[in-house]
């Protein structure tokens, strides 16, 4: 069995087939496209089937392989957290935008699960200091050994549920950001694709998907300096309820981002 003969065999996306292969055989992908013809070995075949045959009962990629890159950083990443998306980089690429590089700035990642978010703020903004919070203990424990793998030593993570249980230092953030669960809980997705593996408890947010925004958006005059800035993302179809949300918080500047795929997806207010 040839390595181009695995994956043609494989009966996956081309791919979800590719990424399975690398990762059975320990190989990046632009090696297989080299080696196309070399013989898979038997066992790493094997590993390989296995992988595909879960991947083909729909289990994400991520938890098969139990990595995802996001903003450039490779996260560890298994079923305790959420699968960190394209979309959300949206929301760090306008986070970077208010955060300065030359001086300390406080930041708040509310709901971090594997860190995603913090980490890639932490990385890009040395001097900041990152405080990175979920509810979750296990969601915790994912997102400290990703901070540790990648030696950013200037994020704080703690266990507080939203706001409650957040350090009285620092007493306000130049920045809090966050992608809180955002799905409505008889949304039928619920049930289909992927996120049938993920925590229900990281995508389902009440009868209209905004209970978690509410508290996020409320909750955050309270906790920002001066001129601070509030980041969430949100579902392409919420924009209008929190723009709403903010306006009724106080928030000025209020505004929506567009995703790469040209959908609503991140709000921030002053």
């Amino acid at each position: 069995m040839t390595v181009g003969e695995a994956l043609a065999r494989s009966g996956l996306e081309r791919l979800d087939a590719h990424v399975l292969l690398a990762h059975a055989l320990g190989v990046d992908r632009a090696w297989l496209v080299a080696h196309a013809s070399d013989e898979c070995a038997t066992e790493r075949y094997t590993s390989f089937t296995a992988l595909a045959a879960r991947r083909s009962a729909g289990e994400p990629v991520a938890y098969l392989t139990g990595t995802r890159e996001f903003w450039g950083l490779s996260l560890a990443i298994d079923r305790r957290v959420l699968i960190p998306r394209p979309e959300t980089e949206t929301l760090v690429e306008q986070a970077l935008g208010a955060l300065p590089a030359d001086r300390q700035a406080f930041v708040l990642d509310l709901g971090t699960g594997s860190g995603a978010i913090a980490l890639a703020l932490a990385h890009e903004r040395p001097r900041a200091v990152v405080v990175a919070s979920d509810n979750s203990a296990e969601a915790l424990a994912v997102a400290r050994a990703n901070a540790e793998r990648l030696k950013l030593a200037n994020v704080r993570l703690l266990q507080s549920d939203w706001y409650d249980g957040l350090p009285a230092q620092p007493a306000r953030f130049d920045l809090i950001a966050s992608n809180p669960p955002y799905v409505a809980a008889n949304d039928p997705h619920l049930r289909e694709g992927d996120v049938r593996f993920e925590p229900v408890g990281a995508l389902g947010a009440g009868a209209d998907g905004l209970d978690a925004l509410r508290i996020v958006v409320r909750g955050a005059p309270a906790r920002l300096a001066a001129d601070g800035v509030l980041l969430v993302e949100h579902g392409f179809d919420q924009a209008v309820a929190v723009r709403a949300l903010m306006v009724d918080s106080g928030f000025s500047e209020i505004a929506t981002l567009r995703d790469l795929a040209g959908l609503e997806r991140v709000t921030r207010g002053r």
